[in-house]
């Protein structure tokens, strides 16, 4: 099974690519975790209206949305989607790798994720009810899928 995270921005600190290269080397080769990521729209220096914030908000959406690997399952990473406990999402990554597809998990830039993404989503996943910054969003998202993944393969990693 392949995972792909696709998403907006391009110029990640190193401690976020450290932090993501670190949980997807730890992941078994069955289980691929591949990064996919796509300009951050241009933003004018007239500030961020609602007009303004729907139009850039539809460019990465559509750019996203072309990212996304033929046929993959889509997971939008979004505040309004389910939220799962660690439990909860290790049976669902089991069901995702019984079924033999492939998933791309969306993450939206600023101004979040286009109507267009979600409405393409197989499933809306929240990580928190916080908001998190888009860096840190993906080693959280990372470290998920790792410990998620310790927990069907019942490693010591994960302790409740």
């Amino acid at each position: 099974m392949r995972l792909t995270v696709v998403a907006v921005g391009t110029r990640m600190p190193g401690w976020v690519q450290a932090g993501v290269e670190e949980y997807a080397r730890r992941l078994p080769r069955e289980m691929k975790l591949e990064w996919r990521e796509v300009p951050l729209a241009r933003r004018g220096r007239d500030g961020s209206g609602d007009k303004q914030a729907g139009r850039l908000r539809a460019a990465e959406g559509e750019q996203l949305l072309k990212a996304v690997p033929a046929g993959d399952r889509i997971i939008a990473l979004d505040v309004g989607g389910k939220r799962l406990s660690t439990r909860d999402l290790a049976a669902e990554l089991e069901q995702w790798r019984m079924s033999g597809d492939n998933y791309s998990f969306l993450v939206g830039g600023p101004d979040g994720l286009a109507p267009a993404c979600l409405e393409r989503a197989d499933r809306r996943w929240s990580l928190s009810d916080l908001t998190l910054p888009h860096p840190l969003v993906r080693v959280v998202l990372a470290e998920q899928l790792y410990r998620a993944w310790t927990i069907t393969a019942n490693h010591p990693y994960h302790r409740e």
